[in-house]
């Protein structure tokens, strides 16, 4: 993985935790809560598991187990 494909998941980690909470909020006004909460945690788990996954391979380039690699420009 290079470095725009970081920031690329990155963006769409993010993109998605941020989705989560409007799909929850439009689908509580139109469905209710417990529908809400169902239709919200795949967009929150997703989102999460990439920021996750990006935190901690960007500890690993930082020790220097697993570098991410620099993009050509």
């Amino acid at each position: 993985m290079d470095r725009s494909g970081f920031v690329r998941l990155a963006v769409i980690g993010i993109g998605l935790v941020a989705l989560s909470f409007f799909v929850r909020g439009f689908s509580q006004l139109a469905f209710g809560r417990d529908v809400a909460d169902l239709l919200q945690a795949p967009f929150a788990v997703v989102g999460f598991l990439i920021v996750v996954y990006l935190f901690v391979r960007a500890t690993l380039d930082a020790v220097g187990i697993w570098t991410v690699e620099n993009g050509e420009a």
